[in-house]
């Protein structure tokens, strides 16, 4: 296996009596996609403003290891310079410039990294048309979608050719269509070999996207791993959820005693089962419920290891 192409150790931070991310550690091999997925408050972003030496770990470190097998680790945030030179950052809000167009964004944003305009320009082509924006390059931002604000801001990530790429829930916000189509794109990137950190709120997206998860919840690592793999080692394989008048009866009922599981939210009640004809069977007896038979997916396991009770964000 290739050795990491980024390594965070043992990273704990602290606001006052408050632990945000505690013991925390991870990799990202290259041409690998992470998710970090968990609530509001679980430490994502404290993480990635880790990552990016915009907060200072009280304890742990964080490598990063160009590719080349005689080229020497850098840490942050001792070399956060030479570390942020190689990387590409998405955030949660866009940060472009509204007075420049598309191509004048990607421009002025590649001159922040010491690169020649005539470099720059040569590559602003190819990053428009990665982003489906060619026919945009002089258009100002008040005449972009969201969804083509967000592959603008991609593009601009891309701009240094960087081997690593940092995005903060890059699609909220999107309708289906835009949202898709960045999934496109960032799956392109993985292709070409490049590594992706990625934060979501999205579980399609996360199932779709990465190749492991790291599953957060205040400040710790709950779990890690493939998706399909998460699923299939922390819960029953089928899920029946069932609501309507007297659905909740049903939690007291005998019918309980047929699945391994069960969880109420709101006027639903979810069996977690591993076999789901007898239980289908006991609730054609209650015509009045309706039913939804489906196999356990990611959402659930998300919501069995931190919760259903909705947090405000931290």
């Amino acid at each position: 296996m290739s050795p990491p192409l980024f390594e965070v150790s043992k990273l704990s931070k602290r606001y006052g009596s408050a632990t945000v991310v505690d013991n925390l550690s991870f990799s990202i091999a290259p041409g690998e996609c992470l998710g970090v997925i968990g609530p509001n408050g679980a430490g994502k972003t404290t993480t990635i403003r880790m990552c990016l030496g915009l907060t200072t770990p009280d304890e742990g470190r964080i490598s990063y290891s160009p590719p080349g097998a005689a080229a020497a680790a850098l840490h942050m945030p001792q070399d956060a310079l030479a570390i942020k030179a190689q990387l590409g950052i998405v955030s949660q809000f866009d940060s472009l410039d509204p007075d420049f167009s598309c191509a004048e964004n990607l421009l002025v944003f590649g001159r922040y990294f010491g690169m020649k305009d005539a470099v720059i320009k040569a590559r602003i082509p190819q990053l428009l048309e990665f982003a489906s924006l060619t026919h945009k390059a002089n258009a100002k931002l008040s005449e972009l979608s969201g969804g083509m604000k967000r592959r603008l801001s991609l593009a601009r990530a891309l701009v240094n050719d960087p081997q690593l790429l940092l995005l903060d829930e890059p699609t909220t916000g999107l309708d289906p269509q835009a949202r898709h189509l960045m999934w496109e794109r960032l799956q392109r990137l993985v292709q070409q070999g490049k590594s992706i950190l990625l934060t979501t709120h999205f579980m399609d997206e996360a199932e779709r996207l990465c190749d492991r998860l790291l599953v957060l919840d205040h400040g710790q690592k709950m779990t890690e791993g493939a998706p399909r793999d998460l699923i299939a080692r922390n819960l029953e394989p089928d899920v029946i959820e069932v609501y309507g008048e007297g659905a909740l009866a049903l939690v007291d009922s005998p019918i309980r005693t047929l699945a391994a599981r069960t969880e109420v939210s709101g006027e639903t009640v979810f069996f977690y089962t591993h076999a789901a004809k007898p239980l289908l069977a006991a609730l054609a007896d209650h015509p009045q419920l309706r039913t939804l038979h489906r196999p356990a997916n990611l959402e659930d396991l998300f919501l069995k290891l931190t919760g259903r009770q909705i947090r405000e964000d931290a």
